[in-house]
């Protein structure tokens, strides 16, 4: 039963991925009419669950932390291509584009995908565990990324308006990549074993634990195909995009909400892989998936901009507003005292949704 089921996995986790993709090839650069649009969600949706998939052969074969890390950064340098494309083709949001993506990718996972992992793995075995000690040192790289390339815009006196001088957005480029370096060298050999899922006493690993690795080939077909699955979500995402930015102007809704919807789009394939490892009572997963995604959002997308902005039109404006800025700031102090125990409950859980219901909230109506 389970080979007949994990066979029926393997085909649809095969072709679902390359259909994505021809309507992705198919539908790019033409206005696509409703039915055309709904089609293009449904592979976006089939592509999702397909990325996840083949993001959990290659972590079951290489193991974590490098299994997030995978998913983590294949996502993120395609959403840093999706940024760019949009920023090129102009328009008065251009400038805030990137500024508006970044802060929800941020709030989406450090407290979207952390909130609900940390429900469904408190609901599952009563507390939630997890390394302090990783966790709080991937926290306090968020911050840091978040204040330093979102906040100190709307305080320097170099440029009216919340934006960077030329030399001030090379310092906060380069730092950021510097410390993103830093972090996954941290991560993934200095100090692993802070980002490994904590083992109760009386249980085995997972289980997965006992379970064979896959084989070569298969490690590096599911690679390929992740790597499709995730084009054709980040491109699929960018053709209904016109679909969303008609809507949002049609409700009179602020031009920011179409980088949150699309940032929930993108960020999908995390979402669900960090809560089945929740469900797997692997919550130390969960946040290397959530917290490594916001710092490779913040650490890769700030340089690549910053790049790019040399021959994109427009200016580029990071600096936040005073509501983004509270949230952010209610963001650390929360996440912080949730990460230092080490354990978390329904409530911790219940708070960050709280939070991050706020922000959507207010995102809709400022």
């Amino acid at each position: 039963m389970r080979s007949g089921t994990a066979s029926q996995a393997a085909q649809w986790t095969t072709w679902v991925p390359v259909v994505a993709a021809v309507a992705l090839v198919l539908g790019w650069g033409r206005v696509l009419p409703v039915s055309a649009v709904t089609v293009v969600g449904l592979c976006l949706v089939g592509a999702v669950l397909a990325a996840v998939h083949h993001a959990e052969v290659v972590a079951h074969r290489v193991g974590e932390p490098f299994g997030s890390l995978v998913l983590a950064v294949a996502v993120t340098v395609i959403e840093v291509g999706l940024i760019v494309t949009l920023m090129a083709g102009g328009g008065d949001k251009a400038s805030t584009y990137a500024r508006d993506t970044v802060f929800a990718a941020v709030m989406i996972t450090c407290n979207g995908i952390v909130g609900l992992s940390l429900l469904v793995a408190a609901l599952r075995n009563r507390i939630a565990v997890f390394n302090a000690e990783g966790s709080g040192g991937a926290l306090a790289t968020v911050c840091t990324l978040a204040t330093m390339t979102l906040v100190l815009p709307t305080f320097t006196t170099g440029r009216p308006g919340p934006q960077f001088t030329g030399a001030q957005l090379a310092f906060a480029a380069v730092a950021s990549l510097c410390l993103y370096g830093l972090f996954v060298a941290v991560q993934t050999v200095r100090h692993r074993d802070y980002f490994l899922p904590v083992v109760r006493d009386g249980q085995d690993s997972g289980p997965d634990s006992h379970a064979p690795p896959p084989g070569v080939r298969q490690t590096w077909w599911s690679v390929a195909l992740l790597f499709v699955a995730l084009v054709a979500v980040v491109g699929d995402a960018k053709l209904v995009s016109p679909a969303i930015e008609g809507g949002v102007e049609s409700a009179g809704l602020p031009n920011s909400v179409v980088g949150v919807v699309i940032a929930l789009m993108v960020l999908m394939p995390e979402t669900l892989a960090a809560v089945r490892a929740a469900r797997r009572d692997r919550m130390q997963t969960s946040l290397n998936l959530a917290y490594g995604s916001a710092i490779a959002s913040i650490g890769l997308t700030i340089p690549a901009i910053a790049l790019a902005s040399v021959w994109l039109p427009g200016s580029l404006i990071l600096g936040e507003d005073a509501t983004h800025m509270v949230l952010l700031a209610l963001t650390a102090v929360v996440s912080a005292l949730t990460v230092v125990p080490g354990r978390a409950t329904l409530l911790q859980g219940g708070v960050h949704l709280l939070i991050f219901a706020a922000f959507v909230f207010l995102s809709f109506s400022p």
